[in-house]
């Protein structure tokens, strides 16, 4: 097998969570122009569909589902209506999160509930219900975006809630993939450091500064490089790797 084959969707069907802007839109758009079928899945239907739009004047084919990740009926009728559109489920990204910015003696109770809930109880629910699929099908790959968050306590920003719930996306992603490598189901996530998206630019303002005096590399990452390390982990070019943590950070963690 040659290495652009490696990298080739082409056939291949795939979800991808919180596909309305930032680094779900860059991942949606790469994975279909690697050729696979995309679920674009997200709150915000109307910012959906202009990814939508995109990835069709690309030449793609996509469908853009409005689903709450941490609703289990949304969630199994999002599987539902993939499977029945395409037939099957061969990669799913989970991406969709929130952030807030608390100290840890602050932080309301329905606050913690809602970043929990999006980014750790959202990511169990849609792993579950896309994994029985695969389950059926005895194959796929599944990444989970986590953060250097879940690795290190960022400064100077507080966020507790935040980096428990990205901490426990890489423990989900440990025991999902021991659980399903029979299955030959792989499981891995992505640790992304400070990237240039809507929900950091809200931030950059007050934060930045100290931001990028920590990265080695002296600037925060744009979205688009987030395309490359999603494809690796969709695709065959990673067919050994599962259980993994991939942390694309320029460095931050490195100090």
């Amino acid at each position: 097998m040659n290495v652009k084959s490696l990298f080739d969707l082409s056939g291949e069907v795939g979800i991808i969570t919180g596909s309305a802007q930032g680094l779900g839109e860059q991942m949606a758009i790469a994975l279909a122009e690697a050729g696979a079928k995309v679920a674009l899945v997200d709150i915000n239907l109307e910012k959906l569909q202009k990814v939508e739009e995109r990835i069709k004047k690309l030449g793609g084919e996509c469908i853009a589902i409005k689903t709450d990740v941490t609703d289990p009926l949304q969630v199994d009728n999002m599987v539902n209506i993939v499977v029945k559109k395409f037939g099957k489920i061969d990669i799913l990204i989970n991406n969709a999160g929130v952030v807030s910015n608390y100290p840890a003696e602050d932080i309301p109770k329905d606050e913690w509930d809602k970043v929990i809930n999006v980014n750790l109880t959202g990511v169990f629910l849609c792993t579950q219900r896309a994994g029985r699929q695969m389950i059926k099908q005895r194959k796929g790959s599944i990444v989970n975006i986590s953060s250097m968050s879940g690795l290190i306590v960022n400064r100077p920003q507080p966020q507790l809630h935040y980096n428990v719930s990205k901490s426990g996306v890489i423990m989900l992603t440990k025991s999902f993939a021991a659980e399903w490598a029979k299955y030959n189901i792989r499981v891995n996530a992505i640790a992304p450091g400070y990237m240039r998206t809507p929900l950091v630019d809200k931030v950059y303002p007050r934060y930045g500064k100290d931001w990028v005096k920590y990265i080695p590399m002296g600037r925060i990452g744009d979205p688009s490089e987030i395309k490359g390390p999603a494809l690796f982990l969709a695709s065959r070019a990673s067919s050994y790797m599962t259980g993994s943590v991939l942390v694309m950070d320029g460095g931050y963690t490195a100090w």
